[in-house]
Order: C-alpha cells, then structure tokens, then sequence
C-alpha cells in the first residue's frame, strides 16, 4: 500500500512484489485514501509507502478505525499503527540494554524556555522534532550555545503540534545509524546509515550513505527481544540504533511504513514476501 505520490510503488517494494509473484501471489499496489479500495478483498493490506500520513494524521487514524471496523486484515496491526504513528511511544520502551536517548516531551502550544532546559538537563546539544513525523521531517538541531537562536525553531514546532526533543547522541555522525530489519520476528539483514560530513540526519536524501552491514550479534538480541516485549506479532519491524562506547542507543522503533532497504540484501525480498505468504 501506497500513496499518491508514488501510485507505482518504490523499487524495494517493487522487488518485494516480484518474490510475491514468484510465490504465486497477486499484489496492487493501492493508494490508502483510494475511496475505490476494496480492501476486504485482500488476505492482506501491507502498508509500505504510506509517506503522507504525518501530514494527514487525523485523516489516517480515521482510515486506520475504518480498517479495523470493517476487519480488513491489516499489517501491521491497527493497534501497532496507531502508537507507533507518534514519537512519544520512545518514553514508553524499555529495555536494560538499549533505550532512547534522553528525552522531553512537549506539549503543543506549551511555553519552553529552550535556554533552561538545557542547564536543567545539562545537555550541550539535542534534536528537536515534531513528534509526528517521518523521513526527517522538520528535524533540527539546536545547542546550548545557540539556544537564544534556536528558540524559535522550538517555538514555530511547538505552536504546529507536540514535539520530541533529545539530548543528541555525538557518535551518530562518526558511527552512524543502524537499522535492524525484522520479518515476522525473525532477524532479516541490517544496513549502516551514516550522515555526510556536518550532519547528524542519515536520511538518503540529505546526503546519507547506505551500506550492508553485519551488526553486533548483540545488539540484534537486543532488539528482538525489544520487539518481543513491545510489538509483538508484528510482520515487519525496523529498529534503529547508534553504537556507542557504553551502549546501544535506540532511535526509532519503525512499524508503520519503514524503508526495508531489500536491494542490500538480495535474500531479503523472498525472505519478506514468504512472511506475507503466511498472513494473507
């Protein structure tokens, strides 16, 4: 499933939909909002590129309830979808060896002095970003230095919607990111994420680096046993995180329409489609 932007599918889900052919299985590749969409008549709706959601979050929870009146079989589970379509579900997990960085939660239209917080946290540097979002959507940087400037980034997120804000973890711009991607529980392939010189986002399109990776066994428990506790029964599942000196810090929990970066990792695309194969 899909959105308007892209009706015809990115190139990784279009691979996951030829090892569904393979398999012997139809699949459409079918707008979210399409008022046409017999949903009913699919063994399963597969969310992949629903890329407009955090613009249209009301329109896609009101889409969501709709699925689950109706029994539409749905994955991951509408119950999945809904708190993972908001970043405040980070204060909520846990896990002794891998959890988020330090975190605020702020409340839209709430009055914050950016200044203070950072002497009360003692934070030299954070990520601020609203708390739903995707792709790096409106994610910026502010530091204690600069906090009189960086004010009103805080302010113009603050007055739009609730906001997540994070003490930023250094390593990410020598380490990187990895994603750890999960099929019905079990443990796929990973890729490293690491930013271009000056950044700390890791997406492709601000100049990011994709590459395969064979991550730390232990960190790959670590996760499963995450996704065990938090979201289980889940078809498809990415955990990102930043290596450390002391720990694993986890950045995102992706259950709703994450990049399964399939063309880094030939094996993946059969691996995803027979996951489907066994829920539809």
């Amino acid at each position: 499933m899909t959105y308007r932007g892209l009706p015809d599918l990115n190139a990784d889900d279009r691979r996951a939909a030829a090892a569904l052919a393979d398999l012997g299985l139809r699949t459409d590749a079918v707008c979210w909002d399409d008022p046409r969409a017999d949903w009913l008549g699919y063994g399963a709706v597969v969310l992949r590129s629903t890329w407009d959601y955090h613009q249209r979050i009301a329109e896609f929870h009101l889409w969501i309830d709709r699925m689950e009146a109706i029994g539409a079989r749905v994955w991951n589970p509408p119950r999945v979808l809904r708190w993972n379509a908001d970043k405040r579900y980070l204060a909520r997990l846990s896990h002794p060896h891998l959890s988020p960085p330090p975190t605020e939660l702020l409340e839209r239209g709430s009055t914050v002095d950016l200044g203070v917080l950072f002497e009360t946290r003692g934070w030299s540097e954070a990520v601020i970003k609203p708390a739903i979002s995707a792709d790096g959507f409106s994610t910026e940087r502010a530091s204690r230095d600069q906090a009189d400037s960086d004010q009103a980034v805080l302010d113009a997120l603050l007055a739009r919607g609730d906001v997540v804000i994070q003490q930023l973890v250094p390593e990410i711009r020598t380490n990187g990111e990895i994603s750890l991607m999960f099929f019905s529980g079990a443990f796929s392939h990973a890729v490293s994420k690491r930013p271009q010189a000056g950044e700390f986002r890791v997406q492709e399109r601000l100049g990011g680096r994709i590459a395969a990776i064979d991550p730390p066994q232990a960190l790959v428990g670590c996760a499963h046993a995450l996704l065990e506790t938090s979201a289980p029964g889940c078809l498809y599942a990415r955990v990102d995180a930043v290596v450390t000196g002391e720990r694993f810090v986890l950045m995102e929990v992706e259950l709703l329409e994450p990049s399964l970066y399939l063309e880094h990792h030939p094996p993946a695309a059969h691996a995803f489609a027979r996951a489907i194969q066994r829920i539809a």
